[in-house]
């Protein structure tokens, strides 16, 4: 069983619109926004850890429940979906972390772009998998269904300890390992 090659990826947030906070997520120019920065960067990379530790727990849960597996696994895959969407959009935006890293220290170069080939595939994985659950993909196989899904939580757990190791790094900074 394979995701929807096809399916529709949300666009994400334009870089440039201020948050609720007021702060410019299209930007980080300064030392002091820099701070501020990682520690948001902090803060989400623990939502994002509850979100894949969610997906985990609900298919965990007995397949042969049928649709309340299906439903459950759905509602914790969206907000996984979500959270992402909200991590590439963060560490992405122009003179963000993986921004300054590159400028910073070129050597990190390399590693930056795998990370953010890691975003583009587990985007589309994420909302591809999220498509079948949502419009009633075909779902014969729940037992080869939940093995890739697993196999992708796998693959997020890997990419934030790729992540953390990229910030610590370039900036010296460590995210904390639950965070």
């Amino acid at each position: 069983m394979n995701v929807q090659p096809n399916a529709a990826i949300p666009p994400l947030a334009p870089a440039g619109q201020l948050d609720a906070q007021g702060f410019d997520r299209g930007r980080v120019e300064t030392a002091a926004d820099l701070a501020v920065h990682l520690e948001r960067v902090r803060r989400h990379r623990s939502e994002l850890r509850d979100s894949v530790a969610a997906v985990d727990l609900a298919l965990e849960a007995p397949i042969a429940r049928g649709g309340m597996w299906r439903e459950r696994v759905r509602a914790a895959l969206a907000e996984l979906a979500h959270d992402f969407d909200d991590h590439v959009a963060l560490t992405e935006s122009p003179g963000g972390i993986y921004d300054r890293a590159r400028r910073s220290a070129p050597r990190l170069s390399v590693r930056v772009e795998r990370l953010l080939e890691e975003h583009r595939d587990l985007r589309e994985a994420l909302h591809g998998y999220l498509a079948v659950l949502e419009h009633g993909g075909t779902m014969a196989d729940l037992p080869v269904f939940r093995e890739e899904l697993t196999v992708l939580v796998g693959r997020l757990v890997r990419h934030r300890q790729k992540g953390g190791d990229l910030v610590y790094e370039a900036y010296d900074v460590d995210l904390g390992g639950s965070g």
